[in-house]
């Protein structure tokens, strides 16, 4: 199957919705910048679970379309936030919304966008029902405050200086902070709208952590060694903003004493002060004590897990199923 047909087919359904309920109004300005980070592009992949796995239990995808859009919402709030929390320059192959506009004026744009996620839930009760529709807002306020718990994480290595920052760390870090929001939640979810039990909604728990952090490892991997004409991110951004990734992880513990002292006082300096012949120079070491291959390996082994994980998880034969089976695939194997 082509996932990117998959996923296509949801986000022209997703962003048509989003943009009806974002709508338009005055000051002109703040809707322009609300709908600039949904109409950016993107895949869409974390609606497109929602949809999809309400399917495969044999819900009606049209009652998960509110869902789906405001969870799109949540995911472009949260990163005009996370662009100026990581000074990130570039999203979706252009520069990020407080570049544009300046950072009060995009935290704003945020805010307003956070509200209007809320508000997109809320219009489910004629959909859904009243009792459903607070089930869903439940599972929103979880993952939010989960993914939160993560960024403060990782925002707190960087701006502390702190190195010694291990494997079981990064994991616990992107075990709150992508897990949840970019799997689980949205398969959680989906499962919801269907009207499935407790068990079988719990049952992708851990298949959603196993998969998003073989996602998370990927997105670190592609950071580094992606087409960026194809990539919309800046390359190599992640060294640029000192993000601990696990490849970063391995190479401290793989390279010379001498190495890791001068890649680490490399890593400590702002942004801006970083040259392009150091970032350079930290590639190479990656390459050279197979760091990259090494994150690789272990993307591949989280998938295999999720896989295994899946199939336990009583979903009917059928159409959906298999696209989730090929996004699972996706996930590691994608270039982009």
């Amino acid at each position: 199957m082509d996932v990117k047909t998959i996923l296509a087919k949801r986000k022209r359904i997703v962003q048509r919705e989003m943009l009806k309920q974002i709508g338009s109004g005055k000051p002109k300005i703040l809707w322009d910048m609300m709908k600039d980070y949904p109409q950016r592009g993107g895949k869409f992949l974390r609606p497109a679970l929602i949809m999809i796995t309400c399917e495969a239990f044999g819900g009606k995808p049209k009652k998960a379309t509110l869902t789906a859009a405001a969870y799109e919402m949540f995911q472009d709030w949260i990163l005009i936030h996370d662009d100026i929390e990581d000074k990130s320059d570039e999203r979706r192959g252009k520069p990020c919304l407080h570049k544009m506009h300046g950072i009060p004026l995009a935290i704003n744009a945020g805010d307003a966008l956070h509200g209007l996620m809320w508000r997109t839930l809320l219009k489910n009760k004629k959909v859904l029902g009243e009792k459903k529709t607070l089930r869903v807002m439940e599972e929103f306020a979880d993952v939010i405050t989960k993914t939160t718990m993560g960024q403060t994480m990782e925002l707190y290595w960087v701006e502390n200086n702190i190195w010694d920052v291990s494997e079981k760390d990064y994991y616990k870090m992107i075990g709150l902070k992508t897990s949840p929001y970019t799997i689980t939640h949205p398969c959680r979810l989906g499962a919801i709208i269907a009207g499935k039990s407790e068990k079988t909604i719990n049952a992708f728990n851990a298949f959603g952590d196993a998969l998003g952090k073989a996602f998370q490892i990927q997105d670190d991997v592609l950071n580094l060694i992606a087409d960026e004409s194809k990539y919309g991110k800046e390359i190599a951004g992640d060294l640029y903003e000192g993000k601990r990734t696990l490849i970063l992880i391995h190479l401290l513990r793989s390279c010379t004493k001498s190495e890791r002292e001068k890649v680490i006082k490399i890593l400590s300096k702002r942004r801006e002060d970083k040259k392009k012949s150091e970032i350079r120079y930290i590639l190479r070491l990656m390459h050279s004590y197979g760091s990259i291959d090494y994150a690789v390996s272990q993307a591949r082994r989280y998938a295999v897990k999720a896989k295994r994980l899946f199939n336990r998880i009583n979903i009917p034969e059928g159409r959906a199923k298999k696209e989730l089976e090929a996004i699972i695939d996706f996930v590691v194997e994608r270039e982009l």
